[in-house]
């Protein structure tokens, strides 16, 4: 960590922050909303659009947040987050109906889509010869935090399994604890200063124009993108095609479990090792373990081959994540650097987003197995547009 007392309290604060942050929202989420939701009365149909509308809010809002912070400084705009982060849980609670809890759960979706480029582009002017790490890190924090809340929310839901509007008042006020905590913290970082960016009047309209026409930075999203495709993909069919080929709902749950575990517990050593060799090949190696993880899905058999393969794809995509994100850092100004960000998170969530709707298409028409194969596919296409490009980030 750097030496520096004032930057190390600056970035243990954020990591803390984040984790709570992304606890907060998770466990909103999972496994509770759809629950909450059939609880109101809302259909299966309803509940499919309340869940799409969180992905809408990151992509919609991800650059806007990114150019806002640039003029109005990064601490406000993460105190605007950590606001939403507190209300938003309370709101649930009043939602009589599926358009309402669309409502709410948009709003909540601007607090990840606001603070998560945010935060990436403070934690990145900390310290310029480490942001793989640091990033790395602060990216494991979250992940953390998204462990552990389905878990936590699923206990509590649980335990008043007999009272459920109990159960959901619980989790809900457990959200917004975490949310005021988040609040808290934020408080404590410094308004201005070299560790957060001071408020910069710009146009808005020339900054938006010029952050879409940097290809460079658009290459780095659309790795981040692909890779997050074929996650989208995993997480969301992985458990389906494993059904069909006998495995116990358990099983299932500790191979999803033991690629997340793998992404937080090899980022930061992955950030490290693009900061100390070079980001680019990093990310083309990672590109191409991930298109062979990802297509070779297709081909367990077994428990045990599923659980290794699930650990190398997380493997792979630490190795690809902790790099793109600190590569979009390094080509960005310092009066960019949020925007930049916001341009990156807003690309990632369109992979994302697009990863299970495409997925689900290909497994309607030519079966559930193909669709593994298709999300390699997409990472072979990242990985050639990435290297045939490489050349705009020579010196990383």
């Amino acid at each position: 960590m750097p030496g520096d007392k004032k930057i190390v309290s600056t970035y243990m604060v954020m990591c803390i922050a984040g984790l709570f942050a992304i606890f907060s929202t998770t466990m909103a989420k999972s496994p509770v909303l759809p629950l909450y939701a059939a609880y109101l009365g809302v259909g299966t149909s309803g509940i499919g659009v309340i869940a799409s509308i969180s992905p809408i809010a990151g992509i919609t809002c991800s650059i806007p947040a990114g150019i806002l912070a640039n003029r109005y400084g990064s601490k406000r705009m993460l105190l605007v987050a950590s606001c939403v982060f507190f209300t938003a849980p309370l709101l649930y609670l009043l939602s009589p109906n599926v358009v309402y809890l669309s409502l709410v759960r948009f709003y909540h979706g601007l607090a990840t889509a606001i603070f998560i480029p945010v935060a990436m582009s403070v934690i990145s002017a900390l310290h310029a010869n480490r942001k793989g790490e640091l990033l790395g890190t602060f990216s494991s924090a979250t992940l953390t935090g998204r462990f552990f809340a389905p878990i936590v929310g699923g206990t509590i839901i649980g335990f008043f399994a007999t009272e459920q509007r109990m159960g959901f008042n619980a989790v809900y006020a457990l959200c917004c604890l975490s949310g005021l905590i988040t609040m808290f913290l934020i408080f404590k970082l410094p308004g201005d200063g070299q560790n957060l960016e001071p408020p910069k009047r710009t146009d808005i309209i020339n900054m938006l124009t010029e952050l879409l026409t940097r290809k460079a930075i658009l290459l780095a999203a659309a790795v981040e993108a692909a890779v997050l495709f074929s996650y989208g993909t995993f997480e969301t069919f992985l458990p389906l095609y494993f059904l069909s080929k006998g495995f116990t709902p358990y099983k299932i749950g500790v191979v999803l479990s033991a690629q997340i575990i793998s992404v937080a517990l090899t980022k930061p050593l992955m950030g490290r090792m693009s900061d100390k060799h070079g980001r680019v090949n990093q990310i083309i190696a990672g590109l191409l373990l991930c298109a062979l993880c990802a297509g070779s899905i297709s081909f367990v058999n077994s428990f045990l081959s599923g659980l290794i393969i699930s650990i190398l794809f997380g493997l792979c995509i630490s190795v690809v994540t902790s790099a793109t994100s600190a590569l979009v850092a390094d080509i960005s100004s310092k009066e960019q650097l949020s925007s930049s960000m916001g341009v990156f998170a807003s690309v990632m969530d369109i992979g994302h987003t697009a990863g299970p709707l495409v997925s689900g298409i290909v497994a309607a028409s030519i079966g559930l197995n193909r669709v593994f194969f298709v999300s390699s596919a997409v990472l072979v296409a990242a990985l050639i547009m990435f290297s045939a490009n490489r050349r705009r980030f020579s010196v990383f």
